[in-house]
């Protein structure tokens, strides 16, 4: 059970990956993602994960030079677009992105969305990265069961993360036991379900019990899970507050009524129905 911010579970291939991370969907580049990372440094975050269509990696790497941290502390995260997936594209696409984050390796890479007819070519591209030492840990993002059996059929390396939409209402029962089986770390993303879950009753009377707030108590909820988490922020003082979870424990009645709110509901598109 991860104890403080900078605790970190081990991967496949022995690569330590922190259990709670900055996600930086959605925020701008330029000063306000270059902030963002900055402040979760400084409050002693280690994990950054940024994507090539969020179009900050720029200032994610900006944020990384100014903030002194020594580079092998910290663990980045990029994913390749679905506009770049196939073999030549996806290599392509990661020195582009090296070159945005002035970076000289990178901690994780991902297939960001399982696009149909080439995510296996693009997983290749991926194990060529990681044999070449370019990056320290491959995986996916937004994968099914099925897409995970499909491409672990002929891949040389099994994923080492899924990144997925997970949160009390969409428990992704199923996916969890089979990466668990295969020692594939689950990985939430919008793991407050974009806010969606902030007034809950069953979470805000569990939060009063605590003293915590109700993003708190769902954040501790993945941890306690085994499931990385990466909530987004732009504001300083929660960026703080959304990593104050190691000093308290939800009891395992509480987890299964937490458990219990699962509705299969999605914020974001469904990975076996989606157009971009």
């Amino acid at each position: 059970m991860a104890k403080n911010l900078q605790d970190t579970t081990a991967l496949h291939n022995g690569v330590k990956m922190p259990w709670f991370g900055l996600g930086v969907f959605k925020v701008e580049d330029g000063n306000e993602v270059v902030n963002s990372v900055k402040w979760a440094i400084e409050a002693g975050y280690k994990s950054i994960d940024t994507a090539a269509i969020y179009g900050n990696e720029e200032g994610v790497g900006q944020a990384i030079k100014e903030s002194g941290v020594a580079r092998e502390e910290l663990f980045i995260t990029t994913k390749v677009w679905n506009a770049d997936q196939g073999y030549d594209s996806t290599l392509k696409a990661f020195d582009e992105s090296m070159k945005k984050l002035g970076l000289e390796y990178l901690d994780l890479y991902l297939v960001h969305w399982p696009v149909k007819g080439k995510y296996k070519e693009t997983w290749k591209a991926l194990e060529t990265l990681y044999k070449e030492g370019k990056v320290k840990a491959i995986g996916v993002s937004n994968f099914q069961v099925h897409h995970l059996k499909d491409v672990m059929e002929d891949a040389e390396i099994v994923p080492m993360v899924n990144q997925v939409e997970y949160h009390p209402r969409l428990t992704q029962k199923e996916l969890h036991a089979f990466c668990k089986e295969n020692s594939i770390q689950l990985e939430a993303w919008s793991p407050l379900m974009q806010g969606k879950l902030l007034d809950d009753a069953t979470l805000t009377e569990i939060a009063e019990k605590h003293g915590k707030s109700v993003a708190q108590v769902i954040l501790r909820w993945d941890l306690q899970n085994g499931v990385v988490t990466i909530p987004k922020s732009v504001k300083e003082h929660r960026i703080y507050d959304n990593a104050a979870i190691f000093d308290f424990e939800l009891t395992q009645e509480e987890m299964e009524r937490i458990d219990g709110l699962n509705r299969d509901e999605r914020v974001g598109p469904d990975p076996d129905n989606f157009d971009f």
